[in-house]
């Protein structure tokens, strides 16, 4: 990998693209066993994947809203990597499809002799029935995809003739991008995930897919930027000080992450209602007690006491440790929302469940590294013609 300072493009692009390749071929084998072997479970590993890998795009794309709706100086020096990763979600449209084919192996209202039997069912209906699932689906990658392809094209454009109405545009795109932002994450979140189990509901749900996205996204953004940093790659750019304050982000997503976590536990906790601590309760038989305990102490407790430390999120080794600690975290979380109503006493992690697991998740991420990679080395690696480059590349934590 070769790095020309003074274009601050790649002359020689290394093989981070064909890896991703290679990797996404091995998940397409391990996908098609899984599938052959067992199509329910295929289908939950299929949702397991797509969740984990759409949520860091999410993420991307909230971090590129948040940097040009507040103007910021110090990520100016990142926002690259976050528009590259945000341009996986047009890409992954196309294996969400995979979902529609799946329904009735993963969501039990989209039985009608089920629904025909069940009056909770048949009030909510209106809302939870496959045509309009699909057509809510469809309509957030619809919005995903305007937003991160409007503002990597416009960023793309300022490298090549700097004109300050760019900078307007991106704002405006980001203002209301920023609301249909949240309405589509939301409502992917409860259709996705919390509708595995359609009798339950949680008002924080959102929020809390939500939290857990942008936490993974900073994750990935210090992983990503380590991977370069250890590569002679914007060394000298995306400095200690940017490094510092990405780990100050994750600092305070981890205990946001917690927070609504615990929020959402305790307000079902004390109101002791039983069609609403069902879901919890599903989460403590066999494995998933493991589990439930592995995510509280490794999701919130671990990474909190460790990045509490100034010296760690000055420490670039240590950061990313941390960060790929917490995407496997992230990871689990996601396996704790999708596979209790269909595996009742926990995962087994016999080997037939662990590929069939590990296909998707490899074949997604696979073509979502490949797709971040080939955008991120098309232009520079950092937006050249922003009138605040330098100062964020100077920037200092006081």
């Amino acid at each position: 990998m070769k790095f020309d300072t003074q274009t601050y493009r790649l002359v020689d692009k290394g093989r981070f693209g064909a890896v991703s390749l290679g990797v996404a071929a091995v998940g397409l084998v391990l996908s098609a066993v899984g599938f052959t072997n067992n199509h329910a479970e295929f289908y939950h590993a299929w949702l397991t994947g797509l969740a984990f890998w759409v949520s860091l795009g999410l993420g991307a794309l909230l971090l590129t809203l948040i940097h040009h709706l507040t103007n910021a100086t110090w990520s100016v020096v990142v926002r690259r990597l976050t528009e590259s990763v945000a341009m996986t979600l047009p890409v992954l449209a196309l294996p969400a499809v995979v979902l529609f084919f799946g329904m009735h192996e993963l969501y039990h209202w989209s039985h009608p002799e089920v629904v025909a039997e069940d009056a909770v069912l048949q009030w909510k209906s209106g809302y939870l029935n496959v045509p309009f699932f699909i057509v809510r689906t469809l309509f957030a990658f619809a919005v995903w995809s305007w937003l991160a392809v409007r503002l990597y094209r416009l960023s793309a454009r300022q490298d090549e003739r700097f004109d300050l109405e760019d900078l307007r545009r991106m704002r405006r795109v980001s203002a209301g991008g920023l609301l249909l932002f949240a309405l589509t994450v939301t409502m992917i979140g409860f259709d996705w995930l919390m509708s595995l189990d359609p009798h339950w509901y949680s008002t924080i749900y959102g929020v809390y897919f939500f939290s857990g996205s942008l936490l993974g996204a900073v994750a990935l953004v210090i992983v990503l930027a380590a991977y370069l940093r250890g590569r002679n790659v914007l060394q000298d750019i995306i400095t200690v000080e940017h490094y510092h304050d990405l780990g100050k982000l994750a600092f305070g997503f981890v205990i946001f992450w917690a927070y609504s976590g615990y929020s959402q536990y305790l307000l079902q906790w004390y109101a002791n209602i039983p069609e609403e601590t069902v879901w919890y309760l599903d989460r403590w038989r066999g494995s998933w007690v493991g589990i439930s305990l592995l995510i509280f102490f490794g999701h919130f407790v671990a990474p909190f006491t460790i990045l509490v430390f100034r010296w760690v999120k000055r420490h670039v080794p240590a950061l990313c440790l941390v960060a790929l600690w917490i995407l496997l975290m992230h990871l689990v979380d996601i396996i704790w929302l999708v596979y209790p109503t269909y595996k009742e006493h926990g995962l087994t992690f016999a080997p037939m469940e662990m590929l069939t697991l590990a296909g998707p998740f490899l074949l997604l991420g696979g073509l979502a590294g490949w797709t971040f990679w080939n955008r991120y080395t098309r232009h520079a690696l950092v937006p050249v013609a922003d009138p605040k480059l330098p100062a964020s590349i100077a920037f200092t934590n006081q």
